[in-house]
C-alpha cells in the first residue's frame, strides 16, 4: 500500500511541477510510449539474461511481497514464542523423547495444533521439527547447533535476497538504457536535419524523454521497490532466527521461560512483544 502511495506522490510531484511551471505535456505524452517500449523492453531483456528462470518466475511473488510487506506481525511472534515455550517445557520436564511424536507428526500434535498458522507454514514447521529432531539424536552441543542453524539461515537469506539484488541491478542499468533511447531519438533527429526548426525542436524534446524516463524509472520506481523488498526479506528472516535463539538457549540448559525471553530479545523492536504479553499469551494457550 505504501508503495502505491509513494508512487503516486512521485508521479504527481514530477509531472505536476512540470505542468505547473508551464511545460507542455503533449510532446512528453506523445513520445512516452515509444521511449517506454525501448527502455522497459531492454530492461526486461537484461533481467532475463542475467537471472535464472527461477528468479524470473519469482518476480511476481516478489513484487507482491514488496507491496504487502512482511507476512509476520506481532501476533505471529507471540504465537511462535508460545509454541516454542510449550515444546521446550515438555522437553525439559520429560526429556527429548517426549516431544518425538509432536515433531514427527506436527499435523496430529496437540502442541502444534494449538498454533495452526505455524503448523500449516511448511517452511517454519519443518525448520522447527528438523532441529528438534537433531537435538533428539544427541546433537545437543549448543555451539554446534547454533553454527548449523546460523549457516542455514544465512543460506536462506542469501537466496531470498537474490531478487532484490537483481532488481537493484536493473535500476542501475535503467539510466543508461534511457540514454540509449535518447541517442536513438537524436539519430532520428539528425536524419531529419533538413526539416523546419519547430519540427526538429519537437523531435529533440522527444529524444530527451528517454533520458528522463530512464532516470525516473531507476531512482523513482525500481530502486525503491528493490529496497523495500530487501527490507521485507530481512524482516521475515528474523522470524526463523527467533527459532534458532530459543532452541540454542534451551540446549544451553536454560529454563523454558528464560529460553523464550532470550528469543524475545532477538525480535525486531517494532514487533517485539513485552514480557507481560508473552506471559499472558503462553498462559492463555492450553496444550493437552
Amino acid at each position: 500500500m505504501f508503495i502505491l502511495i509513494g508512487l503516486g506522490v512521485v508521479l504527481a510531484c514530477v509531472f505536476g511541477s512540470f505542468v505547473a511551471s508551464g511545460g507542455a505535456i503533449g510532446p512528453l505524452l506523445a513520445s512516452m510510449p515509444f521511449e517506454l517500449l525501448t527502455i522497459l523492453g531492454a530492461a526486461i531483456g537484461t533481467f532475463v539474461m542475467a537471472n535464472s528462470i527461477s528468479a524470473v518466475k519469482h518476480l511476481p511473488a516478489g513484487l507482491k511481497k514488496a507491496m504487502k510487506g512482511s507476512q509476520y506481525g506481532r501476533q505471529d511472534y507471540l504465537e511462535l514464542l508460545g509454541l516454542l515455550f510449550h515444546v521446550t517445557k515438555l522437553a525439559a520436564s520429560k526429556g527429548m523423547m517426549a516431544i518425538e511424536s509432536h515433531i514427527e507428526d506436527p499435523q496430529g500434535s496437540t502442541i502444534f495444533g494449538a498454533f495452526p498458522k505455524i503448523r500449516d507454514n511448511g517452511q517454519v514447521c519443518s525448520f522447527i521439527c528438523d532441529y528438534l529432531r537433531m537435538a533428539g539424536m544427541n546433537a545437543t552441543d549448543p555451539f554446534q547447533m547454533d553454527d548449523v542453524m546460523g549457516r542455514e539461515l544465512k543460506k536462506n537469506l542469501r537466496e531470498e535476497m537474490h531478487l532484490p539484488h537483481a532488481l537493484q541491478s536493473v535500476s542501475d542499468a535503467l539510466p543508461a538504457l534511457g540514454i540509449v533511447a535518447a541517442v536513438l531519438g537524436v539519430i532520428k533527429t539528425m536524419a531529419s536535419i533538413s526539416k523546419p526548426p519547430i519540427v526538429l525542436g519537437e523531435m529533440i524534446a522527444g529524444a530527451l524523454v528517454g533520458t528522463f524516463l530512464g532516470i525516473l524509472l531507476a531512482y523513482g520506481i525500481v530502486a525503491p521497490i528493490a529496497g523495500r523488498l530487501g527490507g521485507v526479506v530481512e524482516e521475515e528472516a528474523s522470524y526463523l532466527d527467533l527459532v534458532r535463539s530459543v532452541i540454542v538457549a534451551h540446549l544451553q540448559g536454560n529454563a523454558p521461560q528464560v529460553s523464550v525471553e532470550i528469543g524475545r530479545k532477538s525480535i525486531p523492536c517494532d514487533l517485539m512483544p513485552t514480557f507481560q504479553e508473552v506471559e499472558e499469551a503462553v498462559s492463555a494457550v492450553a496444550v493437552g
